[in-house]
């Protein structure tokens, strides 16, 4: 099948400063999830209905490209150190490889069903993945040869992980209400959220060298330092189901509000502001930093990709 390619943008001025561009998704419900900034100038996505791994360009168009297992349900995708862009296969259970040309090969995953969902590049040149259905954390060489660790909580729920600034891997156990740091050799440690029942669902790291996470259910946003100290923030909306968040080149952290079809930007010294996307509904899930300096997002329910400008590209207005 050869790739299809669009170019449907929808602009919007939400505020002085802060420019948004909404691009549709040529599949319908799609239901895009995952998205990463490539080495090519663009911005890579997961389709997990649609079965398809798709790049757009900073200026939009969208080109996609099927994955060869039928239902695999890619989730997750990041760079890797190896210059493609690597995902995660939820249906499938496998991780995909994904070149800029295209190219996809894919790798079974030896634990079966197990839930496969974020991924991300270590510090060891190596990419980790979590598989949040058998509480395990995965570890998959360039070339496909993989090793997996099992969680000390037992039903954990391990969701999103991240590459920390310390050079282990910080992951959320959604589940558990932990934050579980894990060194490249596989050793595990964890950390409880002083909130019970936050689900914690995102996490990324901060431009202040902590780690900063997304609290699904107590509506909150965590910030964990490398030692284990957690301190939380609340958002302004209420019941705004936060998912997604990524740091800007900027020294400020984004995330989406997927209840409240909002994005969210917090300062690390906690203070919110909040930006209404034009639809009602749109679910924003997933967000990451664009190769352009804007930050870019999955609307999962919308079937579309934004972007949204950060402060540093504000209008200047002269004085008279």
């Amino acid at each position: 099948m050869p790739p299809l390619l669009a170019v449907l943008a929808i602009s919007f001025e939400i505020t002085v400063g802060y420019p948004l561009s909404e691009f549709e998704i040529p599949t319908p419900n799609s239901m895009p999830s995952g998205i990463t900034s490539g080495p090519d100038n663009a911005v890579w996505f997961a389709e997990f209905l649609g079965n398809k791994i798709a790049r757009i360009g900073v200026e939009g168009g969208i080109t996609e490209f099927p994955i060869p297992t039928p239902d695999s349900g890619p989730t997750i995708l990041c760079r890797g150190p190896d210059g493609a862009i690597w995902f995660t296969e939820y249906g499938g259970n496998n991780i995909g490889r994904i070149t800029t040309s295209g190219s996809i090969t894919e790798f079974p995953v030896p634990t079966a069903r197990g839930g496969l969902y974020s991924i991300v590049a270590g510090s060891d040149g190596n990419l980790w993945f979590t598989e949040a259905e058998a509480d395990k954390i995965g570890r998959i060489t360039t070339t496909g040869v993989m090793d997996e660790f099992l969680l000390p909580t037992p039903d954990s729920y391990p969701y999103v992980l991240t590459a920390g600034p310390d050079g282990n891997l910080w992951c959320v156990e959604s589940k558990a209400d932990k934050i579980a740091r894990i060194t490249v050799a596989g050793a595990v440690t964890e950390f409880p959220i002083p909130t019970s029942g936050s689900f914690p669902i995102g996490i990324a790291t901060g431009p202040d060298g902590n780690l900063w996470f997304t609290e699904f259910e107590s509506n909150k946003i965590g910030r964990i330092t490398p030692t284990g100290s957690i301190t939380e923030f609340e958002i302004p909306t209420a019941a705004s189901e936060p998912r997604g968040i990524v740091a800007d080149p900027d020294g400020k952290l984004w995330f989406t509000e997927f209840a409240g079809s909002k994005i969210g930007e917090i300062t690390t010294d906690g203070a919110v502001e909040e930006f209404d996307l034009p639809a009602a509904g749109s679910g924003p899930l997933r967000i990451t930093a664009g190769p352009d300096g804007n930050v870019w997002f999955t609307e999962r329910t919308g079937n579309r990709v934004g972007t949204i400008g950060i402060p540093k590209r504000a209008r200047v207005v002269p004085f008279p």
